[in-house]
């Protein structure tokens, strides 16, 4: 079977590198499955992506925003048309189930139509003037070239929250997807392009961070940059943007807690913890990776939870009964076994897991069982550190206080939990956890487009992604004062007269 070729979106138009270099995507389920050729870039097409969206920018920031929102209307109307071989492109490319690569593009498909909206409603705001015959306003303007930096976890549903509002709000851009995943976003803008985008108005360029992703941060032409990754990564973006004075979004790690309390459903407690620990085989920002218990049903609950992990189905996505597909690449497998080692040395009880799948239909592919630790204490890195695998641990409280204390305990802020019946907890905990995100008797995964995404601490640096959030870091603001009065008003010299 031949490997399909893919090439860069430059200026409208299908180009190879100028490196001629390459790389091969990989199915982590089934090594013998190519997904992809795609192009291994390096500085010098990023400066030609660049200079095409430059050139773009001249006129699509002029098109009215409605216009613009027509386009992006008609690629989620495309998206929803190839839904289905879409996700299969996905799950070959990420190894995620089915169920969730739909999900995935159903996403990028809600961020399409919301953004569509916003079209119409890019609002400024009008406001008296302190002297007469005077209007005052101000309005949201596009920032210009943005850069974009993709993670590979959700490779379609990321890079829309990041091209959707820009490109609604005027912007050109260049996106950078990551190397394991990038076949979902060259679909993405592939339906942008069906749709109807301008030639530069959207360039994809794929390769390594440190060639492309470096490129992009310290183009003087790119005004912006919006980067998904590790915190790791994510600090280095953020100080080379820092030193060229450009707006900087980082959506970093987490370590995300659910609080299960005496008083919560049981069953559906579990329910949470299962799709929170596992689903995307724990490789999600938002994944629960902590889970405090109260210790009056812990026992019952580490139980009854192993069980069920025991129970989940692991395997090839593409394989509709499976209900776990592999961990990304072999980096990641090498992540969860030395984290499960380290808690091991630390006296957390290995409960089920811990080891890679490698026998029999396993063989080919990177592979992690659902894990469990029991008797984990706040301190341990397991409890701390970001594993981004299928590992779950399981810490014990006393009491509502002791879980808001533990759950708070830690460098990152993006998503939390809690499952009680007890209202008035419930909105002390939405006061009270240190995070960007709160649910309430569900897991910690589950964000919809319309609201704003992002984290407090170590997680990100005040931007969000989804919602008004997006329009925000997409556009800035410009303050206009129109003079009728045919005479010279002072401002405050002549106002406070």
């Amino acid at each position: 079977m031949t490997t399909r070729t893919y090439q860069n979106l430059i200026g409208g138009q299908w180009v190879p590198s100028r490196s001629r270099k390459t790389f091969l995507n990989i199915n982590p389920a089934r090594h013998d499955d190519v997904v992809g050729e795609f192009q291994a870039s390096a500085a010098e097409d990023v400066d030609l992506a660049v200079a095409a969206a430059t050139e773009a920018f001249k006129t699509w920031r002029l098109t009215p925003a409605p216009k613009r929102a027509e386009i992006l209307y008609r690629a989620g109307q495309i998206l929803l048309d190839r839904k289905e071989q879409y996700a299969q492109d996905m799950t070959r490319e990420m190894g995620k189930v089915m169920a969730e690569t739909r999900g995935d593009v159903q996403e990028a498909i809600d961020t399409a139509f919301y953004m569509a909206g916003e079209g119409r409603r890019l609002f400024g705001v009008t406001t008296p003037s302190e002297l007469r015959n005077k209007f005052a306003m101000c309005v949201r303007l596009p920032v210009g070239v943005c850069g974009m930096i993709a993670p590979w976890n959700f490779p379609m549903a990321i890079p829309s929250w990041k091209l959707l509002p820009a490109l609604v709000c005027g912007n050109t851009c260049i996106i950078k997807p990551a190397m394991d995943t990038p076949l979902s976003t060259l679909n993405l803008v592939q339906a942008l392009v069906d749709a109807g985008v301008p030639a530069g108005v959207v360039n994809v360029v794929t390769g390594a961070g440190s060639q492309v992703g470096t490129r992009l941060v310290e183009h003087p032409q790119v005004q912006a940059i919006s980067f998904t990754g590790s915190s790791e990564v994510g600090r280095t973006v953020g100080q080379a943007a820092a030193g060229l004075f450009k707006p900087c979004s980082l959506e970093m790690g987490g370590k995300n807690a659910m609080i299960v309390l005496e008083d919560a459903n049981l069953d559906l407690a579990l329910d949470g913890a299962l799709w929170g620990a596992f689903g995307t085989t724990g490789q999600r920002c938002t994944a629960t990776s902590r889970i405090t218990v109260h210790r009056a049903i812990a026992k019952e609950f580490i139980s009854a939870l192993v069980d069920r992990a025991e129970e989940l189905k692991v395997g090839d996505g593409l394989d509709e009964s499976v209900q776990m597909g592999p961990q990304v690449n072999r980096q990641q497998i090498e992540t969860s076994i030395r984290y499960c080692e380290i808690a091991k040395k630390e006296g957390a009880k290995l409960m089920t897991g811990g080891k890679p799948l490698t026998k029999g239909a396993f063989a080919k592919g990177h592979f992690f069982p659902p894990t469990i630790f029991a008797k984990v204490k706040p301190g341990m890195r397991i409890a701390q550190e970001e594993v981004f695998g299928p590992v779950v641990s399981i810490l014990e409280c006393a009491s509502f206080d002791d879980a808001i204390a533990i759950s708070n305990g830690i460098q990152y802020g993006l998503s939390t939990s809690l499952y009680t019946r007890d209202v008035n907890r419930a909105f002390r905990a939405m006061r009270d956890l240190e995070a960007g995100i709160t649910y309430i008797n569900a897991p910690t995964i589950g964000a919809e487009v319309h609201l704003p995404f992002g984290g407090v601490k170590q997680t990100g640096n005040g931007h969000r992604e989804g919602g008004i959030g997006a329009i925000d870091f997409y556009t800035t603001w410009k303050s206009v004062y129109v003079d009728y009065s045919d005479k010279l008003q002072r401002a405050q010299i002549d106002a406070g007269e």
